[in-house]
């Protein structure tokens, strides 16, 4: 994992495509101590993302349609980035990203969102497994 050594701020990406939905997570993020690299509501735009990412929060179904597993794997293989999904359709998860720690479902509170990031930032330990942040089914 590429995240920072300071231990309670992230990199944050927002893959997401409903405006109000990623204005909220950014808001949420920037109130939390985060930066947040961005929001990009496709594949497409993912594509073009230069730096790298501690954490990505993604959606299933972006602009392009049921694009998310899929750009949530590139983001994996691209910058080792540990993957959240944040998502009203868990069951649509075909191939978990290598790094997904698990998801957050829609709709979600604050805490929800800032637990399963300091989650993430310290190290992603069994025993600290944030309620709200519900483990993958792996394959």
């Amino acid at each position: 994992m590429t995240a920072n050594t300071s231990g309670n701020t992230a990199k944050v990406l927002i893959v997401e495509d409903e405006f109000l939905v990623a204005l909220q997570l950014e808001d949420i993020l920037s109130d939390g101590g985060h930066a947040v690299l961005g929001t990009f509501p496709d594949a497409a735009s993912v594509a073009a993302l230069g730096e790298a990412p501690d954490v990505a929060l993604v959606d299933l179904n972006l602009r392009d349609g049921l694009t998310g597993p899929a750009v949530a794997r590139d983001l994996a293989g691209r910058f080792g980035a540990r993957v959240i999904y944040v998502t009203a359709n868990p069951g649509q998860i075909d191939m978990p990203a290598p790094t997904a720690v698990g998801i957050v479902q829609k709709p979600f509170s604050r805490q929800a969102i800032l637990s399963a990031i300091a989650y993430v930032l310290a190290g992603c330990p069994d025993s600290a497994r944030p309620a709200e942040l519900e483990p993958l089914a792996r394959a």
